[in-house]
């Protein structure tokens, strides 16, 4: 019976390690299912990452080709600006020595201005003198003139007085 009670053991154990087989076989092929499942999700994960990231590649190209774009643009437009800011200055240039003759002209205008103003208040100024001589000129000359012709009026008054003493006819003037 120990040979009976042995092989029983035995088949017992075989089904048992069978049983056990088959259950780890199952856990496993759950198992296994699982990670397929998840290495097929990761999968389509890091596709769509693939593909996210040559979308990303294909923006940022793009933008790179942009910037280099709009680097070249900067740059013409920095000459250009260069250009004009020299042609400014050399205009402000020219202005400004221009300006600085013109005050020059000015000044010396402004000076002949205040010379000739200096002259004509002196001009002014002697034909007011000259007035005033010729003023008094003239009131000496009208004194004169009256005291002659009061002069004259008193010859006559005694040529007349003489020739009514002398019987004569008066002479005419």
């Amino acid at each position: 019976m120990k040979k009976l009670a042995k092989k029983i053991t035995t088949k017992d154990e075989v089904a048992e390690l069978k049983r056990e087989m088959t259950m780890l076989k199952r856990e496993s092929n759950v198992k296994i299912k699982g990670f397929e499942s998840q290495v097929k999700s990761q999968a389509e994960e890091i596709e769509r990452k693939g593909e996210e990231i040559e979308r990303l590649k294909a923006n940022l190209q793009s933008k790179d080709r942009a910037i280099e774009e709009n680097k070249k643009s900067l740059s013409r437009l920095k000459k250009e600006s260069s250009s004009k800011i020299k042609e400014l200055e050399s205009k402000v240039r020219e202005i400004t020595e221009e300006l600085g003759k013109k005050y020059e002209d000015l000044q010396a205008s402004k000076k002949l201005l205040d010379q000739r103003e200096g002259e004509l208040k002196r001009l002014r100024e002697e034909i007011e003198y000259k007035n005033q001589q010729l003023a008094s000129k003239d009131k000496e000359m009208e004194s004169y003139k009256k005291a002659t012709e009061e002069r004259i009026f008193q010859l006559e008054a005694k040529v007349k007085e003489l020739e009514g003493k002398a019987g004569e006819p008066p002479a005419t003037s």
